[in-house]
């Protein structure tokens, strides 16, 4: 797979300070895919970048996004509604600028997909890729799981999950396809399958090859 070409990078202003965006932009791209990052790492996470080179391979243009806590030098994720309030901002200011025109596919790896999947309606995306999504918290069986928020998705969703995440594996259900990777909460294991998973779905969701 050909490595991803160099991104322009770009500050946004949110509600809760800027965020910045990673974009590569082809420049007849039929859609665009945007994928926010999990709660302590950033844009540079392995399954991340395997997404978006598979995405820029398809020849969609790629939007990485950096949450405003983390452009602030923070580790500690935001609370959910400012990370809500800050995605949507974010997406709103690519669909009105230099996304616009074009159908998006949102997601990210752990917290970035709940945030996705959380905000769907509002971004008006036409597909969800979620990476390790986070069904529930390790080693508390009793904490409420996360599936309400995959549930309530109204468009076509990928979940690639490793076979050993600790958060658990969501089930299949109409509309959601989950596929399940070598390797745990990271996906670092297989890579390749990561990729391969996110070029075969995107088309269906996007058109094209």
């Amino acid at each position: 797979m050909p490595d991803t070409p160099p991104a322009d990078v770009l500050d946004v202003g949110t509600p809760h300070g800027p965020a910045r965006v990673h974009l590569t932009a082809a420049p007849h791209a039929r859609a665009a895919v945007v994928l926010g990052h999990g709660a302590g790492g950033g844009v540079g996470a392995p399954d991340l970048t395997v997404a978006a080179t598979a995405a820029t391979a398809l020849g969609l243009a790629v939007a990485l996004v950096e949450q405003p806590y983390r452009v602030a030098g923070r580790r500690a994720p935001a609370p959910a509604r400012q990370l809500d309030a800050a995605w949507t901002a974010v997406v709103d200011h690519l669909r009105s600028g230099p996304l616009a025109g074009r159908p998006l596919v949102v997601g990210g790896r752990s917290s970035g997909a709940r945030v996705a999947c959380r905000t769907v309606s509002a971004t008006g995306a036409v597909g969800v890729l979620c990476l390790a999504f986070p069904v529930r918290p390790p080693g508390r069986p009793d904490a409420p799981d996360r599936l309400g928020e995959l549930d309530a998705v109204g468009v076509p969703t990928l979940v690639v999950q490793g076979e050993r995440d600790p958060f658990g594996t969501p089930p299949g259900a109409p509309g959601r396809d989950v596929v399940v990777v070598a390797g745990d909460h990271g996906l670092k294991k297989d890579l390749a399958a990561v990729g391969a998973a996110v070029a075969q779905w995107l088309p269906r969701v996007v058109g094209g090859r």
